[in-house]
């Protein structure tokens, strides 16, 4: 039992890091999605008013 606990929170701090990195990935996925479409859709129209 004292075992199974002791590798518990060794993987639950590895789960957390992973976790945390699968966040941060996620987000900078999500921030590139924004960007690439604002670059679509507004550069359309940026380039009528030159």
């Amino acid at each position: 039992m004292m075992d199974s606990m002791g590798m518990m929170s060794g993987g639950g701090m590895m789960m957390w890091g992973m976790g945390l990195i699968g966040l941060l990935i996620l987000v900078v996925l999500v921030l590139s999605a924004a960007a690439l479409i604002k670059y679509l859709f507004f550069t359309r129209r940026g380039g009528d008013r030159d």
